[in-house]
């Protein structure tokens, strides 16, 4: 992954979400009537300017990428300036709170029925996932408390069918933020079905930050703890490592299985460690640092730039097209109940606010995901846009939510809130905004320098 990659993504991204966030508002508008004076993405000095259709509204593409707006006509907006007497019905603050809302709620579903879009077309066209077969559960873990071994194949947690490894993930992350036990149902190398129970009561809220698979003591099966594909320059290349080294012992002791390799390296950022390896019949010691790089949680990890184990049995997930319409609504609406819960339990302390992420996280996962392929950039886009829509609909001032809170107080009281109001709210939004991307900011920079 280049940095050239990671920005174009990062851009790329960005650009999708904010087109389709806020050509929701501008469609929905030109359909109440309301005349849009100009559609911007960005914000800041214009770059690119044109003036189309009957109202001449300005098409702009503006200097700072973080954002964009939809301008429409409206009588409270000082610069405007006069409006000419046929114009008044088009304003926007002259349109029943109907209309208004229905403008303003148009942004978010937009970013909703997008990642919609994107589940129904690679729920049609189908995915290639690891499927859902488990390595050694971590020593002293609840896997292993709950009787999981290595090889375990999961069909069903709480009789919800599970296809892949991807599936296994989302279901177990769901019930690992409730800190809850639930029913697994598995199916041994030996081909006999066993029913579990995973008790996942004992985790704290800085286990659930980020991916909380390791610590559930839960691993897709890795086979045996062989070397793969090196990447360039890497640790494990420095080092003298090739394509099938067998690792046999790591720092003197024995290592049977891919995943205890992963793991003692993971524990190991730069850390020499002498390895006992395998090659041709012959055995041999090789010294490997590995790298310190962080991971999706946030840690500190080890990292050699080598392939350990044996590539996943991969299985083709794929569904009919009228199938996958009802699961791409549920996956979308499942996401952003979970999205709302996390924020809950962030502000009750019950979940860790390091879970909160901003640009610099979006952009490194956007650069990732762009370099692993278009399903894996695809499904983080989907993310993505069901995040934007979830924050646009909380009920802070200057978001999409705060106005529909405005406007549900002028239907219960059948007039608008208070000018005072309006304005001590917007001055309250705008803090609570800057605070939420402060603590976003330093999240990424925790991630990216410690």
């Amino acid at each position: 992954m280049t940095f050239v990659t990671t920005v174009l993504a990062f851009l790329v991204t960005l650009g999708v979400l904010i087109v389709i966030h806020e050509y929701g508002h501008y469609w929905v508008a030109r359909r109440c009537g309301v005349k849009v004076l100009r559609f911007s993405i960005g914000f800041g000095r214009p770059l690119v300017r044109a003036v189309r259709g009957p109202d001449r509204t300005e098409w702009v593409v503006a200097a700072i990428p973080l954002g964009g707006y939809v301008r429409m006509l409206d009588e409270r907006d000082d610069d405007i300036g006069p409006i000419a007497p046929a114009d008044l019905p088009r304003a926007f603050n002259r349109q029943p709170v109907g209309r208004r809302i229905a403008i303003v709620l148009a942004g978010p579903l937009a970013n909703l029925l997008l990642a919609v879009g994107v589940y129904w077309g690679l729920n049609v066209v189908g995915v290639m996932e690891p499927k859902a077969v488990v390595g050694p559960p971590a020593a002293d873990s609840p896997a292993e408390r709950a009787g999981f071994v290595r090889g375990d194949l999961v069909l069903a947690i709480d009789d919800e069918r599970v296809r892949s490894w991807n599936e296994l993930n989302w279901l177990v992350l769901q019930r690992a933020v409730d800190r809850r036990a639930f029913d697994v149902q598995v199916q041994g190398a030996n081909g006999v079905t066993r029913e579990l129970r995973l008790d996942l009561s004992g985790l704290t809220k800085e286990d659930t930050e980020g991916n909380p698979m390791p610590r559930v003591g839960l691993a897709p099966y890795a086979g045996p703890p062989r070397v793969g594909r090196l990447a360039e320059g890497g640790a494990a290349q420095r080092a003298g490592l090739q394509p099938g080294d067998r690792v046999l012992e790591i720092g003197r002791r024995p290592v049977a299985s891919a995943r205890e390799l992963i793991d003692a390296i993971r524990r190991s950022p730069g850390v020499e460690l002498e390895l006992l390896i395998e090659r041709e019949g012959r055995t041999r010691v090789v010294t490997v640092a590995p790298a310190r790089v962080v991971d999706e949680s946030g840690q500190t990890v080890g990292r050699i730039g080598a392939e350990v184990g044996d590539r996943p049995e991969l299985v083709k997930v794929r569904y009919g097209p009228i199938e996958s319409v009802g699961l791409a609504v549920e996956r979308t609406w499942d996401t952003a109940i979970f999205s709302l819960r996390m924020l809950g339990k962030m502000i009750t302390g019950e979940a860790s606010w390091k879970n909160l992420s901003g640009p610099v996280t979006i952009a490194d996962y956007a650069g990732k995901t762009a370099s692993i392929g278009i399903v894996a950039y695809l499904s983080f886009l989907a993310l993505v846009s069901i995040s934007l829509g979830v924050l646009n609909l909380l009920p802070i001032p200057m978001l999409d939510g705060g106005h529909l809170l405005y406007y549900l107080v002028e239907i219960l009281k059948g007039s608008p809130p208070a000018d005072w109001i309006v304005e001590w709210g917007h001055r309250a939004g705008i803090g609570v905004l800057v605070l939420l991307t402060a603590l976003a900011l330093y999240n990424d920079l925790t991630r990216l320098l410690l």
